[in-house]
């Protein structure tokens, strides 16, 4: 029997639910139906890949490897589909691109008006995650681009540098001290009420690590997953919050406090898997994202900021 890619989906299904009514469910197959291609799959290769004795259906050691295998092969044969339909005049392509929250803030609007402008015939899939998320959908080839942080980075992943992120302490405009050129010293935000990222968040665990370093322990008094959510907080209240200067420098109702030592900057970067097959509207993507941080005036990185093998 010839082997068919449904023969590979329908045991990544299986080993996925470790169940064959929840994968015949999720595949919009019968349960029999399922059984008898992943018996046929079996005979094929010779080896038995599923073990049915115990409650839940589970991966025999044939099965962990063949699996291997089995993922690679549909993760590659997915890139060749995108190849075919790749077109180098960019007037049609699809790209998947996540971006971290503060990065979404500041960069994702002008790029997307950018990417439209120049190239309507481009489908843009964007999400929204954390770095390690993205890090990870970029090695399931899940993602064609992310837009995060520098390293440390998973293995398999490639980051290329893009600017420079300053970041100061936020206030609403309307609060006094806004305005304020002297700085202001971190042992001064000792009990002060911050609004913050929630854990977890790149720029959450980066601010955490400046007060730790100075010893100093502001009140979190609110948390929130939107850096949205924070800008709406910090123009209505009287809270402080940390915000890349690039979000405050586009908005009226915000205003910066300088601080002393000023909070670390750090270098945004563009992900992606090493070896992954990089399409023209990937490549398109990177260079308008060279040139928009020029346009803006961003800080460049220290590096070069994207390397000739990405271009």
């Amino acid at each position: 029997m010839a082997l068919e890619l449904r023969h590979l989906r329908y045991l990544l299904a299986v080993a996925e639910h470790n169940n064959f009514t929840r994968a015949a469910k999720d595949l919009h197959v019968s349960q029999p139906t399922l059984s008898q291609q992943i018996k046929q799959l079996e005979r094929a290769v010779g080896a038995q890949l599923l073990d049915r004795t115990g409650r839940t259906v589970r991966l025999t050691e044939a099965g962990e490897a063949y699996v291997h295998y089995a993922r690679g092969a549909l993760r590659d044969l997915a890139a060749a589909e995108r190849a075919v339909l790749d077109v180098a005049d960019l007037s049609r392509g699809h790209l998947r691109l996540a971006l971290t929250q503060t990065s979404t803030a500041y960069l994702l609007g002008p790029l997307t008006a950018e990417l439209h402008s120049r190239h309507p015939g481009i489908t843009l899939d964007v999400k929204e995650m954390t770095q390690d998320r993205i890090e990870a959908s970029l090695l399931a080839d899940e993602l064609d681009l992310g837009i995060a942080f520098q390293g440390p980075h998973l293995p398999g992943i490639t980051a290329a540098a893009v600017c420079t992120e300053t970041l100061s302490l936020v206030i609403g405009a309307h609060q006094p001290g806004a305005g304020r050129e002297e700085p202001l010293r971190v042992r001064d935000l000792a009990g002060r009420d911050l609004a913050l990222l929630s854990g977890g968040f790149a720029t959450r665990v980066h601010v955490d690590a400046y007060f730790t370093a100075h010893k100093v322990q502001p009140r979190i008094a609110v948390e929130a997953n939107s850096v949205q959510v924070l800008i709406e907080i910090v123009q209505r209240t009287p809270l402080a919050t940390v915000l890349p200067d690039a979000i405050t420098d586009d908005n009226p109702y915000l205003a910066t406090v300088p601080l002393e030592p000023a909070l670390p900057a750090r270098t945004v970067t563009l992900l992606r898997r090493e070896s992954a097959y990089q399409s023209a509207a990937a490549r398109a993507f990177i260079y308008l994202t060279q040139q928009l941080v020029h346009a803006r005036g961003y800080t460049p990185p220290d590096s070069d900021p994207v390397p000739g093998s990405w271009v």
